[in-house]
């Protein structure tokens, strides 16, 4: 009994291992759907997301989430080592080292992975997101990072979906400053709300708005260079 649970455990990590690595392939050319919006699809929740290719997006979105949530997207390979010293190194715990998940390592865990902070699902992402940097160029990467991210405190995925609902417009249409909000909402938008943003997120806005004005074109150098 105990050799057959073994080998029936074995098989069921090897055909969940292969979803990844199957999928992400196609994910290059196939809109894809988050594992949360599957959950809530499965169990009656409101799920909102209408994708967007980049070119329907704000530039200045683009730039605002790529500096805030992954400031050296360009130059890393999915993984970026050095962030997640450095965060190890302040939080002493591998599961709540957000601060160091790049846009690689997010998308891995939005498309194949579950929420929480558990140290294997950590562990997962990473050879996940190498995968995903080494299959898609950075521009799919972030095109899809922006159509699979929560984004709303009721369903709502992806920029269109959050830029609607906080501003009543198009993601193609955001100014410099609702970008800067709306990436300020990132990583909790269950708590930060753009559309009405308190003292807290108005002010991680700001900050986020300089900085993508001081270093937001170099950040996001590798997208727009490849068009």
């Amino acid at each position: 009994m105990i050799r057959r649970l073994f080998s029936l455990a074995w098989k069921l990590a090897v055909a969940l291992a292969l979803i990844p690595v199957i999928l992400v392939p196609v994910y290059a050319v196939v809109s894809p759907v988050s594992t949360l919006m599957l959950w809530r699809w499965a169990t009656g929740e409101r799920v909102v997301r209408e994708w967007r290719p980049l070119e329907a997006i704000a530039p200045e979105l683009v730039r605002a989430v790529i500096v805030g949530e992954d400031a050296r997207f360009c130059a890393h390979r999915g993984v970026d080592w050095g962030e997640l010293r450095e965060a190890m190194e302040e939080v002493d715990d591998l599961a709540d080292a957000r601060g160091a998940s790049t846009i690689a390592m997010q998308t891995a865990k939005n498309l194949f992975l579950w929420p929480g902070r558990q140290y294997l699902r950590k562990a997962l992402e990473v050879p996940i997101a190498y995968y995903i940097n080494f299959v898609w160029s950075k521009r799919r990467l972030i095109e899809i990072y922006l159509n699979v991210a929560e984004w709303g405190p009721n369903g709502e995925f992806g920029a269109e979906a959050s830029a609607r609902r906080a501003f009543r417009k198009s993601a193609r249409a955001l100014t410099a400053n609702e970008a800067a909000l709306l990436a300020a909402v990132l990583p909790n938008p269950i708590r930060r709300d753009a559309a009405r943003p308190g003292r807290l997120l108005s002010g991680i806005a700001a900050r986020r708005l300089a900085a993508t004005m001081r270093n937001g074109t170099v950040a996001a150098a590798c997208i727009y260079a490849a068009r």
